[in-house]
């Protein structure tokens, strides 16, 4: 199984959801999942609407929303907990 996960970061915007187009349209697959971290879960519904809506209208939609948390030691040291989300986007069966 191909892994078509798209990681959200620090980069355009717009290059998250071009990156999600193509997922569909070049490599055909499936289903996308858009992952996200912390401050970056916002950007991730995002790119999740304006790649479902805008450019794949009525032919993908959110199959999946997954949310948790993992911990992990900060630069401190310190253990810190941060919130994770998956969207899964499908295509329309």
């Amino acid at each position: 199984m191909l892994d078509n996960s798209v990681f959200i970061g620090g980069k355009p915007f717009m290059n998250y959801v071009t990156g999600v187009v193509m997922q569909f349209t070049t490599k055909n697959a499936e289903d996308v999942v858009i992952k996200a971290r912390g401050k970056f879960i916002s950007r991730a519904v995002d790119v999740a609407e304006v790649a479902a809506k805008r450019f794949l209208e009525n032919s993908v939609g959110v199959s999946n929303i997954k949310i948790d948390s993992e911990g992990f030691k900060n630069t401190e040291g310190r253990d810190v907990r941060v919130s994770i989300i998956e969207i899964t986007l499908s295509k329309n069966r």
